[in-house]
């Protein structure tokens, strides 16, 4: 097992925000063992802290953003992959703006600071989860997909294909980690010269330069637009080249603007929030896509490490919630309130028991003679657990009622029969936002798991 690792000593960089155009300075500082990474907004009194996460992340066009409580750090996938590649498992970025900043528009920066402070290996094992069977994310229409194969360790290939004259179908690929300095975080971000206007009118890219982006011209340009383009820039002249780039720009690779998509991937993967390894070959990615694989990895991951863990029910131990308190916070009532006792809850996690007896006025047609009880009261009494963590942080639960979205992948393993005590899990697999909560639950009879599912349902206030 690999252990895991920070960095030895803290660096500082300085730069300017794309989209902000503000100056920013960032601090990489050393963190302890199974912190992860995260970001610390200095400029704010509090200094919030927000986790680098695929769940926190709330926006994705033209750079990921996460977002905790209104704060906001945006722009972060060069950084990200600086790290994930580098092999640094845990650091606390300290940054003084809501944007990291974007210095020449590629990785190569970051990860020269990296190295020249080098790495600082911890006790802790670091996590690897290991992808087993083929899976596939998919984007609407868009033909935009994400497969990942079984592998021992980790690889990407990537392929864009923007239907444009000059930036051909290009593909480029990473087979270890170990060469991302060398062949990947060099390669800068591009744009195409119709966007800009664009971008310039939605107040984004206030500190784009030729220096930091690579900008793609489909059609001739006429010498007003050159001139437009110029005091758009703040430069004197702006020239096109033959090939299609502005200002006589060299490519440092010929598939320059595929390997700076591979490098985006990484960053965005690195918020899967753990290491893996498979195979990654993506078409056409972007931001929006490849921060929904890192987040249906991120609840693949917890779901399976969960599996082990049956939670351990003491009646003699009072509860933390008893009928009573149940019914304080969720609106269901006998016959149809299916939750004796909750016996733990956290932010993110909640254990609830109900003991089935043939009293249960659904054993009397399900089945005569062969008592079972149905599978979909089990998930109605899994979403009334659920319905505990939902409402329990709220100022007035009781004027709140949750509502199934979706019920997905539900398993049954064995019947529940009267005489049964099963015991629900359910964890949040990630943040409640705009009322809506998505959960992993699971039943148990003693040591054994009877039922499993995930469940999404939304938070709304009673008329």
């Amino acid at each position: 097992m690999q252990k895991q690792h920070t960095l030895k000593s803290g660096i500082k960089l300085n730069g300017k925000g794309l989209h902000t155009g503000l100056d920013v300075e960032i601090a990489i500082c050393p963190a302890p063992e199974n912190h992860g990474i995260k970001f610390q907004r200095t400029d704010i009194p509090e200094q919030p802290v927000i986790d680098a996460v695929a769940d926190n992340v709330t926006a994705s066009s033209r750079g990921t953003t996460l977002e905790k409580d209104g704060i906001k750090v945006s722009t972060i996938e060069h950084l990200m992959a600086s790290l994930w590649a580098s092999g640094i498992d845990n650091a606390l970025i300290k940054i003084n703006a809501p944007e990291v900043p974007i210095l020449d528009g590629s990785a190569i920066k970051y990860v020269d600071a990296i190295n020249s402070v080098g790495l600082h290996e911890q006790e802790a094992e670091c996590f690897y989860y290991t992808i087993r069977e083929k899976t596939v994310f998919r984007e609407g229409e868009s033909g935009k997909e994400i497969v990942i194969y079984p592998d021992d360790r980790f690889s990407a290939n990537v392929t864009i294909d923007f239907n444009s004259k000059v930036l051909n179908t290009q593909s480029a690929r990473l087979e270890s980690l170990e060469d991302f300095g060398r062949e990947i975080a060099p390669c800068r971000t591009f744009v195409f010269l119709h966007e800009l206007e664009a971008l310039f009118s939605n107040n984004l890219i206030k500190g784009g330069d030729f220096e930091n982006a690579i900008v793609i011209v489909e059609n001739e340009c006429e010498k007003h637009e050159l001139q437009h383009l110029a005091e758009l820039f703040n430069k004197p002249t702006v020239e096109r080249v033959p090939e299609g780039y502005l200002n006589n720009l060299q490519l440092r690779f010929i598939n320059e603007p595929a390997r700076h998509k591979l490098l985006d991937l990484i960053g965005d993967l690195a918020l899967i929030g753990f290491r893996i390894n498979g195979q990654v070959i993506a078409f056409k990615p972007g931001h929006r896509i490849n921060t929904e694989t890192a987040r249906e990895l991120r609840k693949i991951i917890k779901k399976e490490n969960l599996k082990p863990a049956v939670p351990k029910y003491n009646p003699n131990e009072a509860p933390q919630y008893d009928i009573k308190g149940i019914m304080n916070i969720l609106p269901h009532r006998p016959p149809f309130l299916l939750v004796d006792r909750i016996i733990h809850r956290t932010d993110d996690c909640v254990v609830g028991i109900k003991n089935v007896t043939m009293n249960e006025p659904f054993f009397v047609g399900h089945f005569p003679g062969e008592p079972v009880m149905p599978g979909v009261l089990q998930v109605e009494a899994m979403a009334q657990v659920g319905g505990i963590l939902a409402l329990g942080n709220l100022e007035d639960p009781e004027k709140y009622s949750t509502y199934f979205v979706k019920i997905d992948k539900v398993r049954f393993k064995k019947k529940v029969v009267p005489g049964d005590t099963l015991i629900f899990k359910l964890v949040l697999l990630e943040p409640i936002r705009r009322g809506i909560v998505t959960m992993f639950g699971q039943v148990f009879v003693g040591d054994q798991l009877v039922t499993e599912g995930e469940l999404t349902a939304q938070i709304v206030k009673n008329k």
